[in-house]
Formats: structure tokens, C-alpha cells, sequence
């Protein structure tokens, strides 16, 4: 059998460039997969196009047998687009405890807004289901410590959608600066730039008659509806959302404590603001985040509403080292001598960086399910266990609180827990609706 390091050193052709043709489909074929999961994919606007486009491209080793969304619309149109694409009709549910409770289900994707992450991923595991959840995969910090604490109590796979873990490219120069390539590694900076409008000032409006509301509010906190939450707005609310930094944030920074092979940092601060629009949006649209460590520093900005791009790009990272440095991105990466001359340069295929592209069907996703099946089906070790992926959810999330409280904060570099601060480590958990309480 082909080992995964021999089929990724099949996809790397070293400093000159990077020719990527195979696809997740081969791999799964190379893996000699004979049975298909049953997988349910639940939230199926934006993203969950990436996850139907992932499992088609898994289609020897996974299949999608029940498809649930809220939104009745939502549910019959991507339910008609997985018939197309898998070549089988699925089933639909509007509650996906319908779905937890069918044996049948091997596995669920949850591509829901955030504050549903930890909650469902959790019934997931007490059903018996294997998990991907999109990143975030908490709405706080206390969630992520009881989704590790799931993960460990009920023994099944736990794949966070940080897909640029299975990039081979990012994972090939990880490797190169862990091996001395620019030196030793002391200072990660990562960006994004977007163009995002005002989502103006919502109005109270009926429920669309498609919409079951309370089901798709479930652990949070009941609100009245208005007309600029859906589908997408809820981003921007602090009852539902996480802010840029976790929405697009959480990749980017990933990369970087990967690249220096650091944890929890010692202190986090935050500064930024709603600045371009003054409406509903209840986060920064710009923000400077930094986490210190012992001779160490990782900084991410954020401009949600300003397309001024960093090395001409929307989004990315640059590692900076005692003897050279590394722009790396979705699209491949670059190496700089000490004196920032440009001495290499590697290119994928079929990646993308463009910060407007809302549902990122790629092939990085294509190998990120690839190597979550695997997982499932022969034990393969996870790109993105949730003891991984966790750790850059829960800096963002206290980057949020910083901003917040206005304040340093000293964390515990162990689990992330604030130190010495009553005050901000109130906004460790949330309040929840009541009979939604997550609970392990």
C-alpha cells in the first residue's frame, strides 16, 4: 500500500514548483477503499458546496446519504445539487436530530453558523458519529474545552476545516522552516483583505415561512428575527458569530504557530474598530491582534472593508527568520534571503486566495475530507484534530476578548485561560437558551 508521505512527495516537485493533478479521488483509490462512509452534511449554504464538491471528489470511499438545513429552499436546492453530483438522491431533514439518530449515518460535515458548532458536534459524538466541523469549531473558548474533552470521552474522529493542513505545499515548507531553511523562526505575520458592504440597520420583519427560526437559533439566546441576518449577516452578531478573526482569521494564524511550532501564547492584545460603516455590525471591521511568546510573536490584520491587498495578495502569511523568510498562501510560497532577495518559488494547482470566494471548493478540501476518511476507515493520524485546531480558535476568540475589555490579557500557557482578570475571563463562556446547554 502507498504510504500518505509517498503519495504527497508524488504531489511536491521540491524548490522549482508544484504540479498538484492528482485529486482526493485517487487518493482514496490508492488508499484501496472497497467500502463508502455514509456521510450527512448539515448547514447547507456557502460552505457546504465545498463539503458536496470534497465528497464527490471522495466519491470511491464516501457517500452523501441525508442532506439537513433549516431553510426548507436551501434544503430542496442542495438536495437536488447532491443528486447531481453524487449520482444519488439523499434524504432530507430539517432537524439534524432526526439524522443523529439514524444508524445508518457513518459521519456528519457541519457547515452551520458558529454557534452551532460545539453543540451539534458534541450530539454527534454521543450519537455514535464521526465529525468535520468548519472552523471555528467553538463559539468560546469553554466550548472548545468541552469539544476536547467530547473527542477524548466518546473515541471518534474530530476534523476541524483548517484545509490548508492538508495542503501539500504549506505542509512541504512547514517542514523546510522546521528543518532550519530561513534559520530559527521568530516573528509570523498574516493578513486578510476583503471589500465587505454595510449590512445597514435591520428592521423586525416576519419569519420567512421556509425558516424554522428556532431551530436555527437553538443554543443561543432567543432574538426576534430581522431582515439582515440571513444568510450570511449573522457573522457580524456576537450571539451567533465570531468576527473576522475566526471567520477567515483562524486559517492564516494557524499556519503561523505551525510554522514557529508554538501553542498558547503568554499575552494577546487587540486594537481596531468599526470604521468604514456605521450600522448593525457589532465587530471591527480593521484589527491588529498580537500573541507574544518567549522570543516569539505572531500578528494577524484583518480588514474586512478595505481591499488594500499585503505582497499583492488578499490573504496569507509571511515567516520571518534569523537567516531568511517565507510568504506562503493557498497558492504556494516564496523564499527570501536574509536581505530580502527572492530565491525561490513553489506554485499549486487548483488552490485560491481570493477573499470574496464564499464557499472555497479547492483541492486543498478535496485532500482535507481525503485525509479525515482515512482516519475513519483505517486510523490514519488527523491533519486537524480538534487538540490542534482548537488552540488557533482559542487565541482569535481571546483576541476578540482583548479587543472587548480594551486590555492585554496574560493567559495560561497551558489551556489559554486568562490570568489575573475576573473581568475579562467572564467572556470565557456564554449563556445559552435553556434545554441547549452543551454538555459532555
Amino acid at each position: 500500500m502507498v504510504t500518505r508521505r509517498e503519495f504527497l512527495d508524488t504531489l511536491a516537485l521540491g524548490t522549482a514548483g508544484i504540479a498538484i493533478s492528482s485529486t482526493a479521488k485517487s487518493y482514496a483509490q490508492i488508499m484501496g477503499a472497497n467500502d463508502r462512509l455514509n456521510f450527512a452534511v448539515i448547514g447547507l449554504h456557502g460552505r457546504a458546496g465545498a463539503h458536496l464538491s470534497s465528497l464527490k471528489a471522495n466519491k470511491s470511499a464516501a457517500r452523501i446519504t441525508h442532506v439537513c438545513d433549516v431553510d426548507a429552499e436551501t434544503l430542496k436546492k442542495f438536495a437536488a445539487d447532491t443528486q447531481q453530483e453524487m449520482g444519488e438522491a439523499p434524504a432530507t431533514e430539517r432537524d439534524f436530530r432526526n439524522i443523529l439518530a439514524k444508524k445508518e449515518v457513518d459521519a456528519i460535515t457541519i457547515a452551520t453558523p458558529d454557534h452551532w458548532h460545539t453543540p451539534m458536534a458534541i450530539l454527534g459524538l454521543k450519537a455514535g458519529k464521526h465529525v468535520y466541523v468548519e472552523k471555528p469549531c467553538s463559539h468560546n473558548p469553554a466550548e472548545g474545552a468541552l469539544l476536547r474533552e467530547a473527542v477524548r470521552k466518546y473515541g471518534k474522529k474530530v476534523q476541524m476545516g483548517t484545509q490548508q493542513r492538508s495542503s501539500p505545499h504549506t505542509i512541504e515548507i512547514v517542514e523546510k522552516i522546521r528543518s532550519g531553511a530561513i534559520g530559527t523562526p521568530y516573528l509570523a505575520k498574516a493578513w486578510y483583505a476583503n471589500v465587505r458592504k454595510s449590512i445597514g440597520v435591520g428592521k423586525d420583519a416576519p419569519v420567512p415561512p421556509q425558516l424554522d427560526w428556532d431551530l436555527w437559533q437553538g443554543p443561543a439566546p432567543r432574538q426576534a428575527y430581522k431582515d439582515n441576518y440571513q444568510p450570511y449577516n449573522w457573522h457580524w452578531f456576537r450571539v451567533w458569530g465570531t468576527g473576522e478573526t475566526l471567520n477567515n482569521g483562524t486559517h492564516e494564524v494557524d499556519v503561523c504557530r505551525w510554522a514557529l511550532g508554538v501553542d498558547y501564547p503568554e499575552t494577546v492584545s487587540a486594537q481596531g474598530g468599526r470604521y468604514q460603516y456605521k450600522d448593525d455590525w457589532q465587530f471591527y471591521d480593521s484589527l491588529i491582534t498580537n500573541f507574544n511568546y518567549p522570543g516569539k510573536m505572531i500578528t494577524w490584520e484583518g480588514n474586512s472593508c478595505q481591499g488594500m491587498r499585503t505582497f499583492g495578495r488578499d490573504r496569507g502569511s509571511v515567516i520571518l527568520g534569523t537567516e531568511g523568510s517565507v510568504i506562503v498562501d493557498r497558492d504556494g510560497y516564496e523564499t527570501y534571503d536574509w536581505k530580502g532577495k527572492k530565491t525561490g518559488e513553489v506554485k499549486a494547482q487548483k488552490e485560491q486566495t481570493s477573499s470574496t470566494d464564499l464557499t472555497g471548493r479547492d483541492s486543498m478540501t478535496d485532500r482535507h475530507f481525503a485525509n479525515f476518511i482515512a482516519a475513519v476507515k483505517s486510523g490514519e493520524k488527523l491533519n486537524a484534530p480538534i487538540e490542534v485546531g482548537n488552540v488557533a480558535v482559542t487565541m482569535l476568540q481571546l483576541s476578540n476578548v482583548a479587543w472587548e475589555t480594551n486590555r492585554v490579557l496574560t493567559l495560561d500557557a497551558k489551556d489559554g485561560k486568562i490570568q489575573k482578570d475576573a473581568e475579562a475571563m467572564k467572556h470565557w463562556g456564554r449563556s445559552y437558551e435553556k434545554g441547549w446547554e452543551p454538555t459532555v
